[in-house]
């Protein structure tokens, strides 16, 4: 298996060598194409300072002076009549006149020539230039020179390119080398942490040390919000096997407590048998009931999405108002505007949460209950309030915390076990929704239900 940190290393060595070789390319064919033509550019001002001095009139021996003046170290002159007849010739290199044949032209020319000499290949720059006498060409005047400096410098052009080629490559790995190591440090280090808690069963963050604000550090930082949520979710389940635990406790105590005394006086007793059988039957209702309650919560809590449909508030709180009025004989007013309030949801869900918030007004007062049903232009409200014995400050931000109960002995007493109010919580949350709570002691809670309006159509 090859390393993320080799891969990287690699591939910027690579892709770093084929930007080089691209580079040394241009570099040399752009330095080989001005240097020529800096030559050519020379040949052509020489051929115009021998036109400007010599002219088809002169004598020969005259224009031959002149052609030899002008040579340069390795060279030749020629005046080029029609048919490729040479007129005049001067050179200072035999072997260069006898490889270029003359040529006769009306037209600037530049041709390269590569000639095989003593020390090797030689390039060899030839210029032709058309002598006019008035509108008549009369000939041209062809110069030729060996560019034996060019072979030097191509080869010494060629060692610096190689070698910086080389160095550049070299460079690029321990740089690459560098890189890849710094932009692995964060994903190392999580590959460590996840080992660490496979090994030990225990989450842990990843330290983040350097504030580098990248995609790494993202990475790094949503692993820690990832791991610190799992914590969260870890302690909460924990805390919720402690709590229901020891919710469990008290009424199995109580049923092996009485199964005991059962066992040790039998049934002789019909007065303490039946009060063991009901106190028995009792327990064992509250272990059913408190269990389906965690059944519900932790479906809760897996579900995701929900199966919804359109169905009418109003109609839905009217219904759930009339039976809780037939049931416990309670007075509970419903005050509302809207005739049809049509909602997109799990109508049993919403049911529940509404029935959850009655069922708590009514244990924990004896007044009357008023429910106020609110359509407003970005939501609509659910607020039902009592008058009761209200809920301390300091306890309202516990209220949804599962197994929390106020009033411990009137919860034991009304078979509260603390799991609705988070129930409702879930439920609203699966809707978008919210579930807050005001209440003072001793005058009473008000609980508001919050849906967004785009949900709900009024009418």
């Amino acid at each position: 298996m090859v390393k993320i940190t080799t891969k990287i290393n690699l591939l910027t060595t690579a892709w770093m060598l084929c930007i080089l070789i691209l580079t040394n390319f241009l570099v040399f064919f752009l330095f080989m194409k001005n240097t020529v033509t800096m030559d050519e550019n020379m040949l052509f001002q020489k051929s115009k300072d021998i036109m400007a001095e010599i002219h088809l009139n002169q004598s020969s021996s005259q224009m031959e002076e002149t052609l030899r003046d002008s040579l340069t170290e390795h060279s030749f002159i020629r005046v080029i009549g029609p048919k490729n007849k040479v007129i005049l010739h001067e050179t200072n290199d035999k072997l260069l006149s006898k490889k270029i044949k003359g040529k006769y032209t009306t037209k600037k020319q530049t041709q390269t020539h590569i000639i095989f000499a003593e020390h090797g290949e030689e390039q060899v720059l030839v210029v032709r230039v058309p002598i006019k006498n008035g509108t008549n060409f009369k000939g041209s005047l062809e110069i030729a020179e060996r560019l034996q400096g060019l072979e030097a410098r191509r080869e010494l052009l060629r060692v610096i390119l190689i070698s910086s080629t080389v160095i550049a490559a070299f460079l690029s790995l321990l740089g690459g080398r560098w890189l890849a190591n710094m932009i692995m440090r964060p994903i190392s280090n999580m590959i460590h942490t996840m080992e660490d808690i496979e090994k030990s069963g225990v989450p842990k963050t990843i330290s983040i040390q350097d504030n580098t604000k990248d995609e790494l550090q993202t990475m790094a930082k949503t692993f820690n919000r990832m791991i610190a949520r799992l914590q969260l979710n870890i302690e909460k389940q924990r805390q919720f096997v402690s709590d229901a635990s020891h919710e469990l406790k008290t009424p199995l105590t109580v049923i092996k407590s009485y199964a005991n005394l059962l066992r040790r006086h039998g049934l002789k007793n019909k007065k303490m048998t039946d009060e063991a059988i009901a106190a028995i039957h009792l327990e064992a209702t509250r272990i059913q009931k408190m269990t389906e309650t965690f059944l519900d919560l932790a479906e809760l809590e897996n579900e995701t999405l929900l199966e919804t449909d359109q169905f009418d508030l109003v109609s839905l709180c009217k219904s759930i108002i009339k039976q809780f009025k037939q049931v416990y004989k309670r007075e509970i007013s419903f005050h509302y505007k809207e005739n049809q309030i049509l909602m997109d949801g799990d109508e049993l869900k919403i049911k529940q949460v509404i029935i959850i918030l009655l069922d708590n007004a009514i244990k924990y007062s004896n007044e009357k209950i008023d429910v106020f049903l609110e359509g407003h232009e970005n939501q609509v409200l659910v607020r039902v309030k009592d008058y009761g014995i209200g809920i301390p400050e300091d306890e309202i931000q516990h209220i949804f915390e599962r197994f929390y109960r106020v009033d411990k002995a009137r919860s034991r007493e009304t078979g509260g076990s603390g799991l609705g109010l988070p129930i409702a919580k879930s439920i609203m949350n699966l809707h978008k929704g919210e579930i807050n709570l005001i209440s003072t002691q001793g005058e009473g809670t008000e609980v508001i239900l919050r849906f967004s309006q785009k949900n709900n159509l009024l009418k």
